[in-house]
C-alpha cells in the first residue's frame, strides 16, 4: 500500500498526459456549459447532455519544485530515482504538491421557464502533500552499500499528506433577475469514499553511540486520521506498518454549495464572481480510525527486516491505534472573480480572471488574461496568459460544436511545474436561448 500510495502521487505529478483539469480557466468566457464549473450563474445558450465520463473529464496538478522533466529521471533511474542527482538537485527544502481530479458519470442541463436547471453525478478527489528534502537525504544515505549507523543522524520534519475522495449528486439552478443580473447556485449531496490526514511533525533517527553500528534510535512525533468504508490499519509489533482497503463503500455523508452571479455593467462590460465547494463531509465513527506516535525506541537493526525505500514509510512513524472517533472534514473552496470587455458585437472579448483555491496545506492563487474569439455559437477559441505562484504560463481552449478541449498550461520544454488539460463532449438539448455572455 505504501508504494502504491506514493506511486499514485508520482504518477499524478509526473504524467500530465493522463490527467485532465479540475477547472479549465481558459474556458471561462467561452459559450459552453464548461464554464458552469467555475460559476453556476453563467448559463450556456442551450441545454446539453454530457457523455458519461468524457463529457467532463478533469484534473489539475501543481507543485513548487518538480516538473515534467523529472518523470524522465524517475523512469531512467527505476526504483532508486532519489539517487538521481538531477532529480535531487531540483528539490526544494520543502516540496509541495496539489492534485485535483474530477469527472461526471451523468450530467445534463436544460432551460425551463425563465431558469436553467443542471444535474450531475460525479466523482472527485483532492490530494495535498508536503515532503521535506531531508527525507530524500535519508533515503540516499541509507541506500548506500557502505552506510553505517554509528555517528549518523537524520531529522525529518513537517511531512504531510492529506487526501479526500468522494462522490457528489448535484442540482443547480440559475436565473436572470433582470436584463443585467443573473444569479445561480448548486446544492450537492456528498458521499464520502475516503479521507486521510497524515502529519509527521518529526522523525529523528540516530546511531546509538559512536563506534556501534548495530543499534539506532527512533524518536517520532506523528498523527494520523483515516476514514473510509473497509479501511484497515495493519499492525506489526504494536505499530502500524500499512493501510489497506478490504472493500469500498460510503464512509460518510455531507453537503456542498456553489454560488455565483453575473452582472452586465454596460453593453460591452460584464463582471462575474463565484464561490465554489463550500461544504463538509461527516465521517462515521465505525469507518474512522485514529493513530498517534509515542515512540522513543532503540532498535537493533539486525532484529528488523529494515525499513522500506518509500518516501511514505509507516514503519518510521511509530503510529499506534487510538480509540476510533467520528470526524468532520471540509471541502477545498475556490473563489472566482472575472471581467470581460466585448468588442465587435461581442465576437471578440478581452477577459481577466482571478482564481484562488484554498488548499488544505496551501492556498493557490492565479491571475489569467485572455483573448476570446466567438465567431459563432459553434466555434469558440481562447488564448490565455496566466501569472501564478511560481511562474507564468500560456493556455489555449477551443470549442468545435459539442467538443471542448483545452489546457491552462502549455508545455514549451521548460519542465513545467503546473499541468492540466480538459476534455468535454456533449449533445445539444432543446432550443437555443439568448443568454448573457
Amino acid at each position: 500500500m505504501r508504494k502504491i500510495l506514493f506511486l499514485g502521487i508520482l504518477v499524478s505529478l509526473f504524467a500530465p498526459s493522463i490527467v485532465q483539469a479540475q477547472y479549465l480557466r481558459s474556458s471561462y468566457f467561452m459559450d459552453s456549459n464548461t464554464r458552469m464549473l467555475l460559476n453556476p450563474a453563467l448559463q450556456p445558450k442551450r441545454g446539453y447532455i454530457n457523455l458519461p465520463v468524457i463529457g467532463s473529464l478533469a484534473a489539475e496538478v501543481s507543485t513548487n519544485a518538480l516538473g515534467v522533466q523529472d518523470v524522465i529521471d524517475v523512469f531512467d533511474s527505476s526504483d532508486d530515482f532519489y539517487n538521481n542527482d538531477k532529480f535531487f538537485n531540483r528539490l526544494k527544502e520543502m516540496n509541495e504538491l496539489n492534485v485535483s481530479v474530477n469527472t461526471d458519470i451523468i450530467s445534463f442541463g436544460f432551460y425551463s421557464g425563465k431558469g436553467f436547471w443542471s444535474f450531475n453525478v460525479g466523482v472527485r478527489a483532492d490530494v495535498d502533500a508536503t515532503i521535506p528534502k531531508t527525507m530524500f537525504d535519508y533515503l540516499r544515505a541509507t541506500d548506500a552499500d557502505d552506510f553505517k549507523w554509528s555517528g549518523q543522524s537524520f531529522d525529518i520534519r513537517d511531512e504531510k499528506l492529506r487526501l479526500n475522495a468522494y462522490s457528489e449528486v448535484g442540482v443547480g439552478y440559475s436565473r436572470a433577475i433582470n436584463s443585467r443580473l443573473t444569479i445561480g447556485g448548486k446544492a450537492k449531496l456528498l458521499l464520502g469514499a475516503g479521507n486521510l490526514n497524515l502529519k509527521i511533525n518529526q522523525v529523528r533517527l540516530s546511531g546509538k553511540e559512536a563506534g556501534i553500528d548495530s543499534e539506532f534510535q527512533i524518536i517520532s512525533d506523528a498523527y494520523m486520521e483515516a476514514s473510509g468504508k473497509g479501511l484497515e490499519l495493519e499492525e506489526e509489533n504494536g505499530y502500524i506498518n500499512d493501510l489497506d482497503y478490504k472493500n469500498f463503500g460510503i464512509g460518510g455523508y455531507g453537503a456542498g454549495f456553489d454560488l455565483g452571479a453575473s452582472y452586465q455593467v454596460t453593453e460591452c462590460l460584464n463582471l462575474s464572481a463565484a464561490i465554489l465547494d463550500l461544504g463538509f463531509i461527516a465521517w462515521n465513527k465505525s469507518c474512522s480510525q485514529v493513530a498517534e506516535s509515542n515512540k522513543n525506541t532503540t532498535i537493533n537493526k539486525d532484529n528488523v527486516g529494515g525499513f522500506s525505500d518509500d518516501v511514505l514509510d509507516f514503519e518510521l512513524y511509530g503510529l499506534q491505534k487510538k480509540e476510533n472517533k467520528a470526524r468532520t472534514t471540509s471541502l477545498l473552496p475556490t473563489m472566482v472573480v472575472g471581467g470581460e470587455y466585448g468588442l465587435m458585437k461581442n465576437k471578440i472579448g478581452l477577459g481577466l480572471l482571478s482564481t484562488t483555491r484554498f488548499g488544505q496545506l496551501k492556498t493557490y492563487s492565479e491571475l489569467t488574461f485572455s483573448a476570446n474569439f466567438r465567431p459563432n455559437s459553434s466555434i469558440n477559441a481562447t488564448v490565455s496568459y496566466s501569472m501564478l505562484q511560481g511562474g507564468e504560463t500560456f493556455g489555449i481552449a477551443f470549442k468545435l460544436g459539442p467538443v471542448v478541449l483545452g489546457t491552462d498550461y502549455m508545455y514549451f520544454g521548460n519542465n513545467s511545474k503546473h499541468v492540466n488539460a480538459f476534455i468535454g463532449l456533449s449533445v445539444p438539448l432543446g432550443k437555443r436561448k439568448i443568454a448573457n455572455i
